[in-house]
Formats: C-alpha cells, structure tokens, sequence
C-alpha cells in the first residue's frame, strides 16, 4: 500500500532529528533483581543513546544523510556523545553543549536471559529547548523532521514549520506530555509503544484506539510497536499487521528497539518502499539491533538488512 503523502525532492537532508540523546549505563544481570535484595552483575557497558540521536545513526547506516538536533551537557557524558554522532556522519551543527549541564544519563538493567530491560533515566532541564531556541529553518532543508516531544512547545514551533515547508513529520512517543494534543494533528507519521493508544484516547481496544487516533489527530500513519510480535499500522483506513523476526542468535538487550524500528519504518518510506515493506524492514532493523547489548551496537547497514530481509522473506 502506497503512503498518503509525498517526500519533497532535493533537500539537504533526508531527516533531521530533534530530541533526547544520552549515555547509558547498561547492566546486565543473571535475573531481574527483587526489592531490597543483591545480584552480581554479569557485565556492564557505557555506551551512547537517546531515542532521537539514536535514530539518526541508525538511518545514517542506512546510507541516508541526516542532522540532529539537540543538546549536550559540558560534562565527559557530553563529548562521548556527540563524538559519537559526527564519527557516524551524522551532522551535528545545530547541536549545542550548554554550560553547567549535566547530558542526559540512562541507568538499564538487562535481564540476561530474555534481553528485556528496565531504565532509570534523568534528563537535565537546562538541555531543554523553547521555541524561539530552535533553528526552524532546517524543517526547510529535510524530507522528514523526526522527533521526541519532551520540549512540547518547541516541537510544535518546528513541525509547524515543516508543514508550512511541505516537509513531512515523524514522531517518537511512548508517555503522555502537556501539550501533546496541540503537537499530534501536525504529525504524520505517529509510532507509539503498545501501552500509549489507551492512555491516549481511553479506549482499551487497540484497533480502535488506532482508529480513534487516526479520527482525532489526522495522522496519516498511526501504529504501535509489539516486541518480538512485530506491528500494527492504520494507514488509509486499513490496519497492517506485519510479524516481528526472531533476533539472530538470541536476543541481548531490546534498549533502542523502538528507536530501531523508526529507523527501518522511514528507511523504508524514504526509499520508495510501500507501507507493508517498510514495516518488514522495520521489525527486521528491531530485530537485528538486539544482537548485542546497546541501543547502537548492532545497528545493521543497508546490506546486512537486505541480506536479513531476503533471507526471512
């Protein structure tokens, strides 16, 4: 199934991204630990992360040209990961280090025998943007701004540019925010964690809700990511089922695994690709990030997700 809108041709940037970075710490231990107990960890890994800046390396492996858009604390935290961007290619000249600011940190406890995690974040209010901080004239210079809503307002000012540039919106959700139903009828592209459409509309019922979503905000393309059971997509008033993959030699971690499914979802949509194939790719990219522990580790190139596509097809 065709999408229902058009990329603009000729831009300087296939995606611009405007949201959360981080640097995680990521535990792995032998099980979940109980309340006011001990566990020995198996091992731990400091690594870089944030939904947003995630994404965009991801879409940078892919071989898209891409720009982020957000800020770093002046701490050690902050050098490791915007050093982490530019070494990918991702361009960060719109992203600035602010004084005095700790960058946002994740603390994640993997269980290592299921790969699932629990994360214990805290983002500095000093990195946050309003709307007169942001360098809106890039919704111009992008076929798609991606983003994250914790700076509300900021997002807004953004997307209602893009819009008014013909640039097409994404955004990356999984908790309510004030403001929020200010931001969603500018969104075209609106992927949720499988918790969020009830939250967000009251209907319990996940098609539905999909469907609620679709009346109330006019997305284009609505979904929810579902783990290792894949997705599902409204998009024309048809819902689009699309099965997850099993990960390649068993799951390690599922950090970034939503931020990876965006990844495969715009790859696709970018690229040409139909709806039903970009959510194939989709899954395909989630999956093969939780090869190894991190939201970037394992993060395919184009090839290795055509090759693991191929093979699964």
């Amino acid at each position: 199934m065709k999408y229902p809108f058009e990329f603009k041709p000729d831009r300087e940037f296939d995606v611009v991204g405007f949201g959360t970075n981080a640097v995680d710490y990521l535990i792995t231990v032998p099980r979940y630990p109980d309340f006011s107990s001990k566990v020995e960890l198996v091992d731990y890994v400091l690594a870089p992360g944030g939904e947003v800046a995630t994404t965009m390396v991801g879409l940078q492996r892919l071989g898209l040209c891409t720009s982020y858009v957000g800020r770093f604390g002046d701490d050690d935290a902050g050098k490791l990961g915007a050093d982490s961007l530019a070494r990918e290619g991702v361009d960060i000249t719109n992203a600035g280090f602010v004084a005095g600011a700790l960058t946002q940190i994740a603390f994640i406890v993997i269980d290592e025998v299921t790969g699932e995690r629990t994360v214990i974040w805290k983002r500095d209010a000093r990195l946050g943007y309003r709307p007169i901080d942001v360098p809106i004239e890039l919704a111009g210079r992008a076929r798609l701004l991606h983003l994250t809503p914790h700076d509300v307002d900021a997002c807004i000012a953004f997307s209602h540019e893009a819009k008014a540039m013909g640039t097409v919106v994404s955004i990356d959700i999984d908790n309510l925010f004030d403001g929020i139903h200010d931001l969603l009828p500018l969104v075209d592209v609106l992927i949720t964690s499988s918790e969020l459409p009830a939250k967000l509309t009251g209907v319990e019922n996940l098609e539905l809700a999909l469907e609620h979503m679709q009346s109330e905000f006019g997305c284009a393309i609505v979904g929810v990511t579902l783990g290792e059971n894949g997705s599902l997509i409204r998009t024309n008033g048809k819902l689009i089922y699309s099965k997850g993959f099993a990960v390649p030699g068993g799951c390690k971690d599922t950090t970034g695994a939503g931020d990876s499914f965006r990844v495969g979802l715009i790859y696709g949509l970018l690229a040409g690709y139909d709806i039903e194939a970009s959510a194939t790719m989709a899954n395909a990219v989630a999956a093969l990030k939780c090869r190894a522990v991190g939201a970037r580790t394992a993060l395919p190139t184009v090839d290795e997700l055509s090759q693991f596509v191929s093979q699964k097809v």
